[in-house]
């Protein structure tokens, strides 16, 4: 039951295909080098074959292979992010280059070209980073027709469990296809999750929807009964796998001490290190000034749009929650008829997110210039100004309105733990299109996760989400 992209073979064919590429890249470095003389001219007496290269070119091959596999480059090779994969690449192939150049130091005879080694390096990571690109669209093209992806569902339908689904559910290049879960007591339906009976029928489930792979997320006391089942399952090729209890026990949440011997765990604030907020604070400060600044010319045309399609301010003025339920002022380019606050009472009915939230796909209250500016997020820029003003941070969770954060949930709320932000990651995940629930746990990792690199990562994600106006309403 297990598929074809589960095999042994894969990371080793991976690895060929790599091989390949960085012997194309030396050709080709030598071509622009000693052909094309792309740099200094060669002097005659300076010329080098491309024979007596040879063992240079074994060399290369031999130890950026070996580096890569070092690096852990074939570990997960398709379940891995693209710009995680890009990253490890440029490590694992500078470390080797480094090795090769300190060989050659101690080593070499030959009058050989500093620039070529400069090329072969740049010409690797330009191939190999291609060929990813294309190597993940070929597997998303294929996991969309059904080929190679794993049936799976998931033990339990408590938060981290609904976590878990959603990301199975919505990144594709993970590779599956999602059937349901199965849960103790209450065996409803969760959001678009189907409930497809209880833990006891655990067996049936995996038979009747020919199950590749099981992820349990329930706590460690309902493991027991659980595998029960697992060894008779995994012999027909069945994978288990657990999602560790740490929910509400982050481990970056946690300091361990000792009592004479006996370990204590004691809970930290989820909150950012004076050097991570002085990070994220420069990050929002350039961004927003670089945004502001940088294409003003567009925000002044969409100001004029706006003023000359129908009457009242260029700006909407809204208050929202902050960081520790501290309320301010947010702005954004007005997408709505002036008086849109005052109507939306009467349109409660047509709300078409769940929970507090709330969003209507054809809203009658968008003005026509407001309809352009919505789908692609426009209407959101003048927020940068919030965020200069240290009100919001261009990355966190999204600012609600008083009256939907007093709908909340209590569990809801660690999502005000830190400052609101213009993005996020349930907006590059599916924006307006993911329950309230979701969008909240994706809120609630961000913060327990948070790094500069995600930051980074969040904001190369937003703009293909923008431009596709995918789940933006």
């Amino acid at each position: 039951m297990k598929s074809a992209w589960d095999r042994a073979s894969l990371p080793i064919a991976l690895a060929l295909v790599d091989l390949v590429l960085v012997n194309v890249a030396f050709m080709v470095a030598y071509w622009l080098r000693y052909t094309f003389e792309i740099g200094r001219q060669i002097p005659e007496e300076s010329f080098v074959s491309l024979e007596e290269y040879f063992p240079l070119q074994i060399l290369l091959s031999v130890v950026l292979t070996t580096s890569f596999i070092a690096f852990g480059l074939y570990r997960k090779p398709i379940q891995r992010g693209l710009v995680d994969e890009i990253a490890l690449l440029l490590s694992s192939s500078s470390v080797g280059m480094m090795i090769v150049l300190a060989s050659i130091f101690l080593f070499q005879a030959w009058n050989w070209s500093r620039l070529l080694f400069i090329y072969v390096w740049a010409l690797t990571l330009l191939f190999l980073s291609i060929w990813r690109l294309i190597k993940r669209r070929l597997v998303v093209a294929l996991y969309h027709r059904g080929l190679g992806v794993r049936r799976a569902i998931v033990v339990g339908n408590n938060p981290i469990s609904l976590m878990v689904m959603h990301l199975m559910a919505t990144d594709v290049g993970l590779g599956y296809k999602l059937l349901g879960f199965v849960a103790e007591g209450d065996l409803q339906p969760v959001g678009r999750f189907p409930c497809l009976g209880s833990v006891d029928q655990l067996g049936q489930v995996i038979e009747d929807y020919r199950i590749d792979e099981v992820v349990i997320a329930v706590p460690p006391s309902s493991h027991r009964h659980i595998f029960e089942s697992v060894s008779r399952y995994q012999e027909s090729g069945v994978a288990f796998k657990v999602v560790p209890d740490l929910y509400e026990l982050s481990l970056r949440q946690v300091s361990v001490d000792d009592l004479r011997g006996v370990p204590l765990i004691g809970l930290k604030e989820a909150k950012l290190s004076p050097t991570s907020q002085f990070l994220k604070r420069s990050l929002d400060i350039a961004v927003s000034l670089a945004v502001l600044v940088g294409l003003a010319p567009i925000w002044l045309l969409i100001a004029l749009a706006i003023k000359l399609d129908s009457p009242g301010p260029v700006l909407f003025r809204q208050k929202r929650v902050g960081r520790d339920g501290k309320e301010f002022e947010i702005f954004k380019f007005r997408s709505m008829r002036q008086d849109a606050e005052r109507q939306r009472s009467t349109l409660e009915d047509l709300n078409e997110v769940e929970g507090p939230i709330f969003k209507i796909r054809e809203d009658p209250r968008r003005t026509r210039s407001g309809r352009f500016i919505r789908r692609l997020s426009l209407d959101e820029v003048p927020q940068f100004i919030n965020v200069l003003l240290g009100d919001m941070s261009v990355v966190g969770p999204r600012p609600l309105i008083p009256e939907e954060v007093a709908k909340q949930d209590d569990w809801h709320r660690k999502r005000l733990q830190v400052q609101p932000g213009m993005t996020g990651l349930w907006q590059v995940s599916g924006r307006s299109d993911l329950p309230f629930d979701e969008m909240v746990l994706l809120d609630i990792y961000y913060i327990e996760n948070w790094s500069l690199s995600m930051d980074l990562k969040i904001l190369a994600r937003t703009i293909p989400a923008v431009l596709t106006g995918r789940g933006a309403y």
